[in-house]
């Protein structure tokens, strides 16, 4: 059975730090990319970054290239996003997904499998 728990979210200023930790089982981690999304009311779910297990290569959306930095580890088959300058407008559930690495980056939801059930981050301004 798999399963991706997400932990980390919370209340931050703006300006603040977070690191959010999504926890994998139930998957071979090294066939996989995991991916991390956020989604804000009323709006589409956004691709924020992606991370090859196996290589550890990354991919960023341009929208949050420089602030957030996806990193994993693999004794604890938990991958992390580190977001630093944090903006009110990055208030959304946060979800990491995990998909089959065929050496191409997916940046849809869609083309996902498997997502954790989401943690809530909220930047006040």
């Amino acid at each position: 059975q798999v399963q991706l728990v997400e932990s980390g979210g919370g209340l931050v200023q703006a300006g603040g730090s977070l690191r959010l930790s999504c926890a994998a089982s139930g998957l071979t981690l090294r066939n996989y990319a995991m991916g991390w999304f956020r989604q804000a009311p009323g709006n589409a779910r956004e691709f924020l970054s992606v991370i090859a297990w196996s290589a550890g290569s990354t991919y960023y959306a341009d929208s949050v290239k420089g602030r957030f930095t996806i990193s994993k580890d693999n004794a604890k088959n938990t991958v992390y996003l580190q977001m630093n300058s944090l903006k009110p407008e990055d208030t959304a559930v946060y979800y990491c997904a995990a998909r089959w690495y065929g050496g191409f980056w997916h940046t849809s939801w869609s083309d996902y499998n498997y997502w954790g059930q989401g943690t809530q981050v909220t930047v006040s301004s």
